[in-house]
């Protein structure tokens, strides 16, 4: 099939390679012109597991071409998509100024009939907008609006799309119902086909109820930590439930990213206005920055004056495996200990670039350095802010030599507390202190 996907970032360039790679032809279409030179000299913006090989793939076989124009796009495809970015406003509400654009901009000139899919996160009856708004400016032209929404979880977006739990069409054309699924038929998943505004509640509800496990469990870990009990086995207990699941039953420093603080806000937002309030997804949000108070306060107890330690700082990125620092609780942490006058050595695999360009004014503030050795030379202490697996590969031995004291706040319960115990190193954790007590 014939498609195009206007927003080549993160969601639509990863959409788009898929797509492209099970067989479709794709047009993926962006207003930045510099982005598509990037693009078309063969390297991608992003960092994401396996897509720059699925990128110069399609591209190299003739399926994937990326362009500034939406008409060359829109005349392309038998499918648009809009894959826009939809960010936060300052009140929690959804800034739709780009859909409502690009809605405008396919009304200029969508000669034939078409199904627009609303592939970005939306709040509910944005495809009823999407439509007014195309026929306001396109009134003698047929078309159908789709909510298709995207359940990718960055650094494995790429298998989300090829291997997907589900797929979610949103719409009451059958003609629009058919060619999606003639769509995602290479695709071997569950297709739930719903009425366009229970697809687009989907997404929210669902990124809201992930948020609430994870906040949960960081509730509970407080919990542990005053009990002397071990959030790791009151996980391990509760997952073995088929009701519950042990995923997003992590410990850690709070939920963090583009997605889960934007969505949940978004929902809470979404429930006044409909008149329902949501008020347990406030508390959600209140456990979530609470977590990170906690662990800023366990170092400050620990250090007593942060101003001019030095400390060393593991991980930017929000998440393992993704260049990703928007709403990264790494960050907000460095922020916080920048705040009270610490001299912070930062690392990440994958994240420096990322973390100069959002946080220009931040970066100066601090050091980066490449190797996790060297952040630890000569610190008070090292913090683990991002959980990245090759941070559980470092030796130990000589992190504790290089450390001034052998002090550790584990922000994402990375390091295994018998065996820091067993080394000598005094070790701050997430709900698993007991062990070193005992």
């Amino acid at each position: 099939m014939k498609l195009t996907i206007i927003g080549s970032g993160y969601v639509g360039l990863t959409t788009g390679a898929c797509f492209a790679k099970v067989g479709h032809h794709v047009i993926c279409v962006d207003s930045n012109p510099k982005k598509i030179e990037t693009l078309l000299a063969g390297q991608i913006p992003i960092y994401e597991p396996g897509l720059e090989e699925i990128v110069k793939q399609t591209v190299a076989s003739g399926r994937l071409k990326f362009t500034t124009s939406t008409e060359e796009g829109v005349d392309f495809a038998d499918i648009v998509f809009i894959a826009v970015p939809t960010p936060p406003n300052p009140d929690g509400s959804v800034d739709l100024r780009f859909i409502e654009k690009v809605a405008r901009d396919i009304a200029a000139v969508i000669k034939s009939y078409k199904v627009i899919v609303d592939k970005s996160t939306v709040p509910v009856k944005t495809g009823e907008k999407v439509a007014e708004t195309i026929r306001r400016y396109a009134p003698a032209i047929e078309f159908d609006v789709v909510s298709n929404p995207e359940f990718l979880r960055e650094g494995s977006a790429v298998a989300d799309l090829l291997d997907p739990d589900r797929i979610v069409i949103g719409s009451n054309s059958p003609r629009a119902i058919a060619l999606m699924q003639e769509l995602y038929a290479p695709f071997v998943a569950p297709v739930l086909v719903t009425d366009i505004n229970s697809a687009e509640l989907i997404k929210h509800a669902a990124n809201s109820f992930l948020a609430l496990k994870i906040s949960y469990i960081n509730h509970l870990s407080a919990i542990c930590d005053a009990a002397g009990a071990d959030v790791e086995k009151v996980a391990e207990g509760m997952g073995m439930d088929k009701r519950i699941g042990r995923a997003f039953l992590n410990a850690g420093l709070g939920y963090g990213g583009s997605c889960f603080p934007k969505d949940l806000a978004a929902f809470t937002t979404i429930s006044n206005q409909l008149g329902v309030p949501f008020n347990l997804l406030r508390e959600v949000h209140n456990i979530n920055t609470a977590q990170l108070e906690r662990f800023i306060k366990t170092i400050r107890d620990s250090l007593w004056v942060l101003q001019e330690k030095k400390l060393a700082v593991w991980g930017l990125s929000f998440k393992p495996h993704t260049d990703d620092v928007r709403s990264s609780v790494a960050v907000e942490l460095i922020r916080s200990l920048v705040a009270e006058g610490a001299q912070v050595t930062a690392t990440d695999p994958k994240g420096m670039d990322s973390f100069r360009a959002f946080e220009p004014e931040l970066a100066a503030k601090i050091t980066m350095v490449e190797d996790p050795l060297a952040a630890v030379e000569g610190a008070e202490a090292l913090v683990v802010a991002t959980e990245w697996p090759e941070y559980g590969e470092v030796d130990l031995a000589e992190v504790k030599s290089r450390l001034v004291a052998p002090l550790v706040f584990d922000g994402r319960n990375l390091l295994d507390p018998a065996t820091m115990k067993e080394m000598g190193f005094t070790y701050h954790c997430i709900g698993r202190n007991h062990i070193m007590k005992s």
